[in-house]
């Protein structure tokens, strides 16, 4: 019986990267690897949502810290595992500093901030061959000289806790009468991100009046996005601050339909595989497309998108301002009459 090769990943730190680089896990483990990750704490209940994943390791060092230390500590705690390979997704010097701590002989990762040294299986990231992000995950785990872009790209699927589900629906006192269609009107990376909130008000009205209800989801930093939602569409649960981030799984299975702007919630939906609108505004859905066959996208392509901002260059984001209400409930009620025909 041939042994299975041990694999050690550094993951990436924002929760729609973690969620992408299930594709990687996947590939790997169809491969026959034992793939272990390396990953921010907050990340380790979502890993935990992934079959794939034999086991991960919390990183105690805060987003854009340093930390030699904890990571030397880390590194040499993980000799242990005699890991045969070590693939880095992070492009910077400090995420290849463990896998050099910890002696693995491999240690992949695309060209960075001089990690020479670090890395010795050191891959150039051409970006015309690999335009998505999951693409080069994705390749990572390839050899050297395998083909690209990747043929076969494993879509991110995140497990459903049907117990924890349960117990959401009663803590919650949720209605489920009625189908629910999920809003996520956050987006870490700034508001050239978010579609504006009057747009999700007057979309949620209009569903509200078709009989469905209206699920507002995000961390605290969304509660007051979600307040003013409300207040502008009464009978609209606002739920943000109110769950954890493997919470948001469960209950988006429990959606006919989610709402989002690009970021991290976008793709835990995608990966739900719940039937998805996604707004794209400053960013490119051909960079970062929600990994999912029930995801529509929806994007003006504008002369000055993408342009990857964090606050609009031009002031009032017009990229998402001029995308109406109207425009995304014609794609919801397509998703509708789709299922309805299939």
């Amino acid at each position: 019986m041939v042994a299975r090769s041990r694999i050690l990943v550094i993951g990436p730190a924002w929760v729609g990267d973690m969620v992408m680089a299930q594709s990687l896990f996947i590939a790997l483990r169809r491969d026959g690897a034992e793939v272990d990750v390396v990953a921010p704490q907050w990340s380790l209940p979502l890993l935990a949502r992934m079959p794939e994943v034999h086991r991960a390791i919390a990183l105690p060092v805060g987003h854009g810290n340093f930390g030699l230390l904890e990571r030397w500590r880390i590194g040499r705690s993980l000799r242990a595992y005699h890991y045969d390979r070590a693939i880095v997704m992070p492009r910077s010097f400090k995420s290849a500093l463990i896998p050099f701590f910890a002696g693995i002989p491999r240690r992949t990762g695309y060209r960075g901030e001089m990690r020479y040294g670090l890395l010795n299986d050191i891959r150039p990231l051409d970006k015309q061959l690999l335009p998505r992000v999951v693409d080069r995950y994705v390749a990572l785990g390839l050899p050297m000289d395998a083909p690209l872009p990747p043929r076969d790209i494993p879509l991110p699927r995140l497990n459903v806790d049907v117990e924890n589900r349960q117990r959401l629906i009663r803590q919650l006192d949720l209605d489920m009468a009625r189908p629910a269609v999920a809003f996520m009107p956050g987006a870490e990376y700034g508001p050239a991100k978010r579609w504006p909130l009057p747009h999700y008000a007057a979309l949620a009205r209009e569903l509200l009046a078709s009989g469905r209800q209206v699920w507002i989801l995000g961390s605290a930093k969304e509660q007051a996005d979600g307040e003013a939602i409300v207040a502008a569409a009464p009978s609209v649960r606002n739920l943000c601050g109110m769950t954890r981030l493997e919470d948001t799984v469960d209950l988006l299975s429990l959606a006919s339909a989610a709402v989002s702007n690009d970021s991290g919630l976008m793709h835990v939906a995608a990966a739900t595989d719940v039937p998805l609108v996604a707004l794209y505004g400053s960013s490119s859905p051909t960079y970062t497309p929600p990994l999912s066959h029930e995801a529509r996208v929806l994007y003006l392509g504008l002369p000055c998108s993408p342009c990857f901002k964090r606050h609009c260059p031009l002031g009032d984001t017009p990229c998402l301002k001029d995308m109406t209400p109207p425009q995304v409930m014609s794609a919801l009620q397509s998703i509708w009459e789709s299922e309805d025909h299939a």
